[in-house]
């Protein structure tokens, strides 16, 4: 929008803003530019609201087995429901709650709803467990060599020879 207002000015002014050196085209274009980066960070929010949709989806046990069931073979809403010892209803709102988080297709045929997991549902969650991971080994890491007296020098001089 900043851009939009730096524009519009720029030709209510005329000749003006044109003469003023292009400073309403520069102020469009880091308009675009912070806009850019809004989307960027927008991306960011929308990664982190899938992660934390699926971690709450698999927060509770029956949602995860019920996500193990149609990990590799796609199942009907009725045959799913069978696995437990549940309402129907209360297996329904998993499965909404699943599919609502990224985690469950659900496909229609016939009266029948057949559902599947969707691996790259959980592609967000992998990406934050393995970040939390690595950074857990590097603080590991970093811990034993500084109980064991060990500089980076020393490391990489161990490893070279």
């Amino acid at each position: 929008m900043a851009a939009d207002d730096a524009g519009r000015g720029e030709r209510a002014a005329g000749g003006a803003g044109r003469a003023a050196g292009g400073a309403g085209r520069a102020a469009g274009g880091a308009g675009r530019a912070a806009g850019g980066a809004g989307r960027a960070a927008g991306v960011a929010g929308d990664a982190e609201r899938a992660t934390d949709e699926a971690l709450k989806a698999l927060a509770e046990p029956r949602r995860r087995a019920i996500l193990r069931l149609v990990a590799s073979d796609e199942l009907a809403a009725g045959e799913i429901a069978a696995a437990f010892e549940v309402t129907r209803t209360a297996v329904s709102q998993h499965l909404t709650v699943l599919r609502n988080a990224g985690l469950l297709t659900e496909r229609r045929e016939g009266t029948r709803r057949l559902y599947r997991a969707r691996p790259e549902g959980l592609a967000g969650l992998r990406r934050f467990l393995d970040d939390m991971w690595a950074s857990s080994l590097e603080e590991a890491r970093r811990l034993v060599e500084a109980e064991e007296g060990i500089t980076d020098d020393e490391d990489h001089a161990s490893r070279a020879g």
